[in-house]
């Protein structure tokens, strides 16, 4: 169908959706990729609000021919969302958990429910859903249906399709329909009818009914040893049951559809088996190796202790995590770099049989000689460890370069008892190629991911892509194996199912594929008829990287371009607020793709590869994806690639700029803090005038937002007053950084810090300045070096050499360890390191002295309160929220309770300004605001950003107060 009328057609589907549709430029381009190294421009992507919407879809495709394709989180790995039909996101509105029977130990739900958020919910009812993915903090259920997933404890749990019990679906003619569990006589009664259902039963009896075929299907399909058995349709499935044995094991096409990447039918609900929750004592015992060959013989003897999982990483996988601020954290418990460490999980209801299995493994392990260092972590530490692995995914983006670990055998199979000699094998073909490779996961079901390490804008790696997947395939299939474990065939492997199973097989495929959907309009191109595996790739062959000349120093990532290349599409920004973390505010307040941080990189690398303007950052694309970007900072330390869109957003702003000026709102706000410094005699006017409507207008600033006072005496003055009257008598000096927001706005803090400081018996000094805070968010950039050399320049001059910066407002001073060390090169690039290490939160600083005993908690006086803490996006970002919680805990009987808030939602100007103030209260809502109406009258709400502050004053009318407010309400005076 001609290109034009395939658009006007879509926009009358438009029309009769109660959910929306989208067809413009900038949303086919996100859709074009998810976590695969595939890329294809779709027609448009629809957002159905229900199952009636995905009917009237499905009709429309029916009737036009046209392709469409199931999405939800989009996390997969062998390109199965990738495709030029219309694609279909249910992630947005089928999220309801529709019905749950504790007792029979069922729950019925849609298919966009995320994983952890079903178990977040089940674990109050004492039952969880068994098959875990390392995405599980944001894949959603219909996609783990789609894939037939298995996740970290499928040697306890098996796979999804042993848990799927029903499910409704859209068949391809548009007509609802419930799959369930049948005996034969139901089976052939459903045989009788007419249309398309009757149709899919007749043809899938006369394709099996065969003797021969039974027997044919048998002999190719891998043993039953091989859990993890994936490639293609689960026709082994089908043939074992009563209506083709008389058995009485229940027909149910649902094990066929799992795992059918939504080639077969459009599913809207699904029916799932529950399990009791896990026991509650837990122990990971973690082996080191010299090498991976070790690591699979240790995980036989593992097997024989009968754990609940055993995980594998390499040494690849721990450098790229220590690279990352929170994975290195994780990491802590790997000494050194080992070539592979093998990590061993055991369950138990008792402390007592959980140290007798661990004991008993522990014999035998080191008996073997196979590690050579091993730690034992409990229960809370366990989480941890887990945490670290299913990072493993994303955090190979920080590999530098073009040559990444590309999603290639990462899915294959075999019997855990050969799976020594397969990798023995396989690794010699790596060096044939010679060719570095990745190895981690599930070691326990002899599936480990194995990611050569390509450039797939090389077309000599190209071609080795395509020459390792089929070769690794026919190693697979020599250890009967499956090419496919858990992440599917898509168009990755589809190509290579002939060499696992042979070409009778492949056609039984493609039959079942054509009763189902005998048009193939759902997702074509995926498990059967699947174009050649090394086309329609992301990159281009022999793509040239262009180089931009930067303001922020991108050397470390090789340039701006290769820092948007480290988002491999994982999709780790699409937690939402019931999860935790900051990553990405706006998105879990709009749920939109769009609005994640995958989305924007995506649109960067798509416009920025492909434009050919004289100023591709002008591209309104690009300013569409920004624009609900906070700027908060998560992304650099939540997301495992690092991906700083903070940092990129910024850039790209001055980038714009360059050839289009700053806008007279943004440098309004940009300047503010130097106006304020040169007008600050007549604050009151200047007051009047910033809280007036057309002021408001002038600068972009919503008319509900209450704009912050300037204090008719700053800081620097009445301190300067202070020291004048009364001198210092104090021994341990200290230097405020007094920047534009404590000088002048926030001058109460100021005082109450400075006064707190001199009551514990410091000698207080400020260094006054403007930090760039504002330059920074907005995208000033050149003024921003101009301020950064300005003040490390000082600071040099000014502190005495082993003094220490300590800052009231997080954003400011932790503008000297994060942007500034970006913004300057050489020499200055080297003492901006080391001004970084002597500044420090006011939160560090304290923390520390009350840790050295310098501070004491006798200093204090009792609370008796409860403190309801919110941390700073950037503080929690950069350094944690710990010394912001155990600095408070210097005041005796007090309860500290951390509000689970990521961003509130303010980000600097952002919440001031009109177009953002609804997103930024949506933002607060989600957690913030209601966690501080919920807390009693008499808690103490604590918030060390102003910005923060400002927030929950107007979206509670609650005053929330600075930790040096705080400390200094009860220090004893």
């Amino acid at each position: 169908m001609h290109k034009n009328r395939v658009k006007k057609k879509i926009s009358t589907l438009r029309k009769v959706l109660e959910g929306e549709l989208y067809t413009d430029d900038l949303y086919r381009k996100l859709f074009a990729t998810d976590a695969s190294v595939y890329r294809e421009i779709p027609l448009g992507v629809a957002y159905p609000a229900n199952k009636t919407d995905v009917q009237k879809i499905v009709r429309f495709a029916h009737k036009e021919g046209i392709p469409i394709i199931p999405r939800a989180a989009g996390t997969s790995l062998a390109g199965q969302v990738v495709g030029n039909g219309l694609v279909v996101d249910c992630s947005k509105y089928f999220t309801g958990i529709l019905e749950l029977n504790v007792a029979e130990k069922w729950v019925r739900l849609q298919p966009g429910v995320v994983l952890d958020e079903l178990n977040y919910y089940l674990q109050d009812f004492g039952l969880f859903f068994g098959p875990e993915t390392s995405t599980s903090t944001h894949c959603t259920i219909g996609g783990m249906f789609g894939n037939n997933s298995c996740g970290t404890h499928s040697i306890l749990y098996g796979s999804m399709r042993e848990h799927v019990i029903e499910t409704e679906v859209v068949l391809s003619n548009g007509e609802l329909f419930r799959f369930q569990p049948e005996m034969n006589e139901e089976f052939k009664l459903k045989m009788t009818g007419e249309g398309l259902q009757a149709n899919i039963y007749k043809r899938i009896h006369q394709l099996f009914k065969k003797p021969d075929i039974q027997e044919l299907i048998k002999r190719k399909f891998p043993p039953v040893n091989v859990i993890r058995r994936n490639t293609g349709y689960a026709i082994d499935e089908l043939i074992a049951t009563d209506v083709f044995q008389q058995n009485k094991q229940p027909f149910n096409f649902c094990k066929l559809l799992a795992g059918s990447e939504g080639t077969l039918a459009f599913t809207t609900e699904i029916k799932l088996n529950l399990v009791d929750l896990p026991p509650p004592e837990k122990a990971v015992v973690c082996l080191q190796h010299n090498s991976i060959a070790d690591a699979c013989k240790a995980n036989l003897i593992a097997l024989d202790c009968q754990p609940t999982a055993v995980e594998l990483m390499d040494d690849v996988i721990i450098k790229m995590a220590r690279q990352n601020p929170v994975q290195r954290e994780k990491s802590s418990f790997i000494q050194g770099l080992p070539k592979a460490v093998l990590l061993v999980e055991f369950m138990a209801h008792s402390k007592e049989k959980l140290s007798r299995k661990v004991e008993g493994f522990l014999h035998k392990a080191t008996e073997s000689s196979l590690s050579y260092y091993h730690t034992v972590l409990y229960n809370k530490e366990v989480a941890i460890v887990w945490n670290l692995r299913k990072a493993g995914l994303g955090v190979l983006g920080n590999m530098v370069g073009d040559k990444k670990p590309v999603a290639l055998v990462e899915d294959t199979a075999v019997a855990p008892e050969v799976l020594p000699e397969y990798i023995a094998e396989f690794e010699q073909l790596m060096t044939k190629y010679d060719k570095e490779c990745v190895f981690y996961a599930h070691i326990s079901a002899g599936e480990l991911h194995l990611r050569p390490v390509l450039n797939l804008k090389d077309e000599q790696d190209r071609e080795l892509f395509y020459n390792i997947g089929k070769e690794s395939a026919e190693l697979v299939a020599k250890y009967n194996g499956s090419i496919s474990g858990e992440h599917g065939d898509g168009r990755l492997r589809g190509e290579f199912i002939p060499i696992q199973y042979g070409k009778d097989i492949l056609q039984l495929f493609q039959k079942v594929k054509s009763a189902f959907d005998p048009q193939g309009i759902f997702n074509p191109g995926k498990i059967v008829h699947t174009p050649p595996m090394n086309e329609f790739l992301r990159y281009e062959s022999d793509q040239q990287t262009k180089e931009f000349n930067t303001v922020y120093d991108f050397s470390n990532e090789l340039g701006l371009l290769r820092a948007t290349e480290k988002c491999n599409g994982v999709g780790f920004c699409r937690k939402s607020e019931v999860i935790g973390g900051t990553m990405c505010p706006s998105y879990q307040a709009t749920r939109n793709e769009k609005d994640s941080t995958r989305a924007r990189a995506n649109t960067l690398r798509e416009v920025l590869t492909n434009s050919t303007s004289d100023n591709p950052f002008k591209s309104k694309e690009i300013e569409k994806a920004l624009d609900l970007c906070l700027s908060c900072k998560a992304c650099k330390s939540e997301c495992p690639s690092s991906v700083d869109m903070a940092k990129l957003k910024s850039e790209v702003l001055q980038q714009k700029y360059n050839t289009e000026g700053v806008p007279f709102a943004t440098r309004m706000m940009v300047e503010s803090p130097a106006l304020v410094q040169r007008f600050h005699f007549i604050a009151p006017l200047l007051n009047f005038l910033l809280s007036a409507s057309l002021t408001k207008k002038i600068m972009g600033i919503a008319k509900e937002r209450a704009v912050p006072k300037i204090a008719n005496e700053s800081l620097e003055q009445w301190f300067n007053k202070q020291n004048k009257i009364n001198g210092t008598t104090h021994q341990r000096p200290v230097y405020i950084f007094n920047d534009e927001f404590i000088n002048f706005y926030d001058v109460g803090i100021g005082k109450k810090a400075i006064q707190l400081f001199q009551q514990l018996g410091y000698s207080v000094n400020l260094f006054t300045g403007i930090s760039g805070r504002t330059h920074i968010s907005k995208g000033v950039l050149t003024k921003a070096k101009q301020i950064a050399k300005t003040n490390i320049e000082n600071i040099r001059n000014i502190l005495p050499e082993n003094a220490v910066l300590i800052g009231l407002e997080p954003s400011t001073i932790l503008t000297f360890r994060d942007e500034y060390i970006d913004l300057l090169r050489g020499e200055e690039k080297q003492q901006a390191k080391e001004i970084a290490e002597r500044c420090f939160t006011f939160e560090e600083f304290f923390n520390h002295e009350l840790k050295q005993g310098i501070i004491q908690q006798n200093q204090f006086s009792s609370a008796n309160k409860q403190f309801y803490v919110h941390g700073h996006c950037q503080q929690k970002a950069l350094i944690g929220n710990i010394n912001l919680l155990e600095s408070l805990q210097a005041i005796p009987s007090v309860e500290i309770i951390e509000i689970p808030s990521g961003c509130c939602g303010m980000a600097g100007s952002f919440g001031y300004e009109y177009n953002h103030y609804k997103v930024s209260m949506e933002i607060g809502e989600l957690v913030l605001f209601p966690a501080i109406r919920e807390a009693d009258k008499d808690s103490l709400i604590i918030a060390p950003g102003t910005s923060c502050r400002h927030q929950i004053a107007d979206g509670t009318n609650q005053r929330a107060l600075h930790p040096a407010e705080v400390l200094y309400q009860f220090v004893k005076k």
